[in-house]
């Protein structure tokens, strides 16, 4: 199988899985912290990367994105499991890609710290230490790195700031790393123009802008060390036309602005939504989404045509997601 940054060099798009906690939850695995489930069920965590590989995804992310020290001791786990869960994630993702038969590539998955950090909140009184956060990240990235991941996903970002640290931990191992945001509708009110900001208020130009910086990499310029910059995840309950696949366009031709109005070129973009607005049914304290395979499927067509590369879901999508779009892009393909 050629190397993921050779795959990225053809023009062909890519398939991203979906929800990865949902489909743990479907299967009778309820824990504090997901990544848990890594010990305790293994085969829970297979049988979701295998079927998100049967579904047609040409690349999976680990089962990690709470596997950090500082999201274990939020769920009163043990932050000296981080290593060993964070390995038994790449083993189990690995192992769903060799009994599968297929060329899947395996995405390190690396989540925000849970609350601001010192970077953004100005101390350390209300903000994560920054040492604290680059040391979380650093210990997942080696973990995943010794475990044979093909990339790094840096994933549901709200900071900028906490985006550049992963990627400076990230960029020491090689490989490469894709950089996905989380946006919230905001309209410029002197321009009236729409632009996407996170809740930390950053926007694809901030991200881009921030990391150029290199204020957490010793003056490096890490847009250098980033081959893909996107979005996940993602829900307006007032804008419903900037949730799930729209969000999804909208945000992907945003940072393609950004990068063309800075003169950065050869980078791809990423793109996995949410399917929608949840719903919580009461009886069974079980979520729906109001975006089926069907209603995201038919977005992909613009989303490709907007500029995304690898495209996928967050939560609330599955396998069936998946597949509806793998049908899509095969389609366009002939």
């Amino acid at each position: 199988m050629k190397s993921f940054a050779t795959r990225l060099t053809d023009d062909r798009p890519m398939l991203y899985d979906g929800g990865f906690g949902s489909q743990l939850f479907a299967r009778g695995v309820n824990l504090a912290n997901s990544a848990i489930a890594n010990l305790s069920h293994p085969d829970a965590v297979v049988a979701v990367h295998r079927a998100y590989i049967h579904a047609g995804a040409d690349a999976i992310g680990s089962n990690t994105f709470v596997a950090s020290p500082l999201h274990l001791a939020m769920a009163d786990a043990d932050a000296d499991d981080a290593e060993h869960l964070t390995t038994l994630a790449a083993q189990h993702a690995r192992r769903a890609v060799e009994e599968s038969g297929r060329a899947v590539y395996v995405g390190g998955s690396i989540g925000p710290s849970p609350g601001a950090i010192e970077a953004d909140a100005g101390d350390t009184d209300f903000g994560i230490p920054n040492a604290e956060v680059r040391e979380a990240h650093r210990r997942v990235i080696d973990a995943l790195g010794k475990g044979g991941v093909d990339f790094f996903v840096i994933e549901t970002q709200f900071s900028a700031k906490e985006a550049a640290i992963a990627v400076d931990v990230a960029r020491q191992t090689g490989l490469p790393i894709a950089v996905n945001m989380t946006y919230k509708w905001t309209r410029d009110r002197l321009t009236g123009a729409v632009i996407y900001r996170t809740d930390w208020g950053v926007s694809p130009a901030d991200v881009l802008d921030t990391l150029a910086r290199g204020e957490f990499s010793n003056g490096e310029n890490l847009i250098d060390h980033v081959q893909l910059f996107g979005l996940n995840c993602g829900a307006e309950t007032r804008n419903t036309d900037h949730t799930g696949m729209p969000y999804a366009i909208e945000g992907t031709v945003q940072m393609h602005r950004a990068l063309a109005d800075r003169g950065i070129e050869n980078k791809r973009l990423m793109a996995y939504p949410n399917a929608g607005l949840p719903t919580l049914d009461s009886a069974t304290k079980q979520a729906s989404y109001s975006q089926g395979p069907k209603d995201m499927a038919r977005y992909v067509g613009p989303l490709l045509d907007a500029g995304g590369f690898m495209i996928g879901g967050c939560c609330g999508t599955t396998p069936d997601h998946i597949r509806a779009f793998r049908s899509v892009l095969d389609a366009r393909e002939e």
